[in-house]
């Protein structure tokens, strides 16, 4: 109990100060190889390109404990560095997407006045903006430059509130996920790791119901020991929701006994398949949610890789995906004992709800679709001397005690026999 509580003076407390465990961010782009069909009204024809990967390092700054102890607050940063050789690829490659911010503001604009369209339709004009564009991989995920941010905030103030370059992973480098404040367990180790706020919030406005705006389970990095085989709950910045996942199956890392949890089929369910959903609507097909909402109202969605356990006509809808289990599902295999994962991968994918436009002749007669930008995963496990020590702590010497224990009931037995026998042989 002394050991996973977070107190400077625990085993575990440097290992969730700064992370020990490596970490990978492989990131995987759809390219559109028929645009020009597309936009007559053709089925999009995608190839998946990658990995790209990136070696995460994650450290907390900001480390403030309240009063008595009882709970810390923290700033937790990610750095990325690209890593050629375990990559499928280069960051100078380039890859046909759709036109990101062209196609999002489009749908974004298609209740408007039909001028106001119209001025946009002339500007994209103008601007040479078309609804696919080409460009590096590393423009897409870390910046470009866009004249077209300046002429939509010109247009329709507001409607895209950031300035300067856009990138899909523009935040996702050099930034934290926001303050977070969780319990220390000092006073019931039950809660430890849970989160008590986020930015300061008790709840997030992100959604249209109390339940979904929860704030619920830890941030994600442990939890509570003597974990039961049911569920585990964690809030994500990157999802703007708590999330939860659902025991599967009881298994070993490296000899350390682990508990494995998956996402259960209902996490993105929409609310007519899955009625405590509904407050993540306005909904589309199961297995895709709008998070537009918390993406400056863009049609955003996110989902499982490959629309794994979404509605099949999402994935007929394009051609190119292959979901399955083993590819695309994510994990957490847990030790249960002390909260602390033990091998991991997290796996999100980015879609863009894309259609023709009235008034905005660029979007051409594009077909409704929920059309994937890219997944990615970011994974980790224990090893090297990190795991050593864990094993050797809370695996192997919890074992000899264990062991000890029975070989001395195992030997006071007969002493208690002779005791006994001598007593009775006394009187």
């Amino acid at each position: 109990l002394q050991n996973v509580r977070i107190n400077p003076s625990s085993i575990s407390f440097q290992m969730w100060k700064d992370i020990p465990v490596p970490f990978y961010l492989s990131v995987y782009f759809f390219e559109v190889l028929n645009p020009e069909e597309v936009l007559q009204g053709a089925k999009p024809v995608l190839s998946q390109r990658g990995p790209y990967v990136y070696r995460e390092y994650r450290y907390k700054t900001n480390i403030t404990f309240g009063d008595n102890d009882t709970t810390v607050s923290y700033l937790e940063y990610r750095n990325l560095f690209f890593q050629p050789h375990l990559s499928n690829g280069t960051e100078d490659e380039y890859i046909v997407v759709p036109n990101i911010l062209m196609m999002g503001a489009a749908v974004m604009m298609e209740g408007m006045p039909g001028f106001v369209k119209n001025l946009l339709s002339g500007a994209l004009t103008f601007l040479k903006q078309e609804a696919f564009m080409n460009r590096t991989v590393g423009e897409i995920m870390w910046g470009y430059e866009d004249p077209l941010i300046k002429a939509i905030n010109f247009i329709v103030p507001g409607l895209m509130p950031f300035q300067g370059k856009f990138g899909l992973f523009i935040d996702f480098n050099n930034t934290n996920s926001g303050l977070f404040t969780v319990n220390t367990g000092m006073e019931n180790i039950s809660q430890v790791h849970l989160v008590e706020s986020w930015n300061g919030l008790k709840e997030v406005n992100y959604w249209r119901s109390s339940q979904c705006n929860m704030i619920n389970g830890t941030a994600g990095e442990m939890w509570p020991p003597f974990m039961s085989p049911t569920s585990l709950e964690f809030y994500s910045p990157d999802a703007c929701r708590s999330m939860t996942l659902v025991y599967e199956q009881s298994g070993k890392f490296q000899g350390v006994p682990t508990y494995r949890f998956v996402a259960p089929k209902t996490l993105f369910a929409n609310g007519t398949d899955y009625p405590p959903n509904e407050g993540f609507c306005p909904c589309m097909q199961s297995g895709i949610q709008n998070v537009s909402t918390c993406r400056f109202n863009a049609p955003m969605f996110i989902s499982h890789p490959h629309f794994y356990n979404a509605d099949p006509s999402l994935v007929d809808a394009v051609e190119g995906l292959h979901p399955s289990k083993e590819q695309h599902g994510l994990f957490l295999d847990v030790h249960p004992m002390t909260g602390i994962p033990m091998n991991c991968s997290i796996k999100l994918q980015l879609n863009l709800y894309i259609k023709q436009v009235s008034g905005i002749k660029q979007t051409g007669n594009i077909k409704p679709v929920v059309l994937p930008l890219l997944w990615f995963a970011e994974s980790g496990s224990m090893e090297g001397p990190v795991l050593k020590q864990f094993y050797t702590n809370l695996v192997l010497l919890p074992s000899v005690m264990e062991y000890l224990q029975y070989i001395l009931l195992g030997l006071s037995v007969p002493l208690i026999i002779s005791a006994a026998v001598l007593m009775a042989m006394s009187q």
